[in-house]
């Protein structure tokens, strides 16, 4: 599985931090600063160098109508992203195919049920044979065992113990419940400690570990322990066409933002993915 690479190119007029992601045929732009048309052009002239077929930039808000001058359409929103300033996801496509959606009105109405849902119970209590636990290197095997049993196809390499234990290195905390010597889910928290945000994300229970709510007190852990370090700006990229995964992230009190079209290959085709927000500091538990 490729796993992509960052590079960071400047001159006098620009720095610029891009991701090209072979495995999903996108060049995402992370981070700019400097002109915007010379950025635009470099990524641009990334996107035909690497055969890609979707551009993705993480845009400022003061960039907003510059971007879509540019021909770029605003899919998403995350708040607080950049040290509390909002980011932007503009995206533009190279090919008709990867800027179709077939599924967009089934994915309207998911996020219309999620919506109608009731408030959820506080305290999920789990049953007491599973063991909620933080993941550390040793579980690395248990957690790409648990990874490749979930997913056919994922955008990053979690069925190799080798890259979650790196990923760990890097920051990534996983949290994970434990059954009868088994890992049956697990979620973890990818840090940025730069811009002060996280991504909730790599979640996955077992099919037959799925009734009893251990997502959300997964998530709910995660956090706990963000906030401990002074994250308040959670987000999540949830499958579009998972009615679970985002009702779980509704109802844990995330804000939908919008949609990533086409924006990576995940089970056995590429998919649309819904962006979720969550401000930590206005959070219940904060304070505690």
């Amino acid at each position: 599985m490729h796993l992509g690479k960052t590079m960071i190119l400047s001159d006098k007029n620009y720095n610029l931090t891009v991701y090209i992601d072979k495995q999903n045929k996108r060049v995402r732009v992370e981070d700019y600063l400097g002109s915007l048309s010379n950025i635009l052009g470099v990524a641009e002239e990334l996107v035909e160098k690497e055969k890609a077929d979707k551009l993705i930039i993480k845009g400022r808000r003061e960039h907003f109508t510059q971007l879509l001058e540019r021909g770029f359409g605003f899919e998403a929103s995350i708040d607080g992203f950049f040290l509390g300033s909002d980011c932007m996801f503009f995206s533009k496509f190279y090919s008709d195919e990867r800027r179709t959606s077939p599924h967009w009105l089934q994915e309207d109405g998911i996020i219309k049920s999620v919506y109608h849902l009731a408030e959820p119970a506080q305290n999920i209590t789990p049953p007491n044979d599973y063991v909620l636990k933080k993941m550390d290197e040793a579980d690395a095997k248990g957690l790409s065992d648990l990874y490749k049993a979930v997913f056919q196809i994922y955008p990053t390499p979690l069925n190799d113990p080798e890259y979650i234990v790196k990923t760990m290195k890097e920051g990534t905390l996983y949290y994970g419940f434990v059954h009868d010597g088994q890992v049956v889910s697990a979620a973890s928290a990818e840090v940025d400690s730069f811009y002060k945000n996280a991504e909730m994300t790599d979640c996955a229970t077992l099919k037959e570990h799925r009734k009893h709510g251990l997502m959300k007190v997964l998530l709910a852990r995660l956090e706990d322990e963000l906030i401990e370090n002074g994250i308040y700006c959670s987000y999540s990229i949830a499958r579009a066409l998972s009615f679970g995964m985002n009702a779980a992230l509704y109802q844990l009190g995330y804000a939908y933002r919008g949609r990533l079209v086409n924006n990576v290959y995940i089970y056995d085709k590429i998919e649309n993915m819904n962006v979720w927000v969550k401000d930590l500091a206005k959070s219940p538990n904060f304070g505690q």
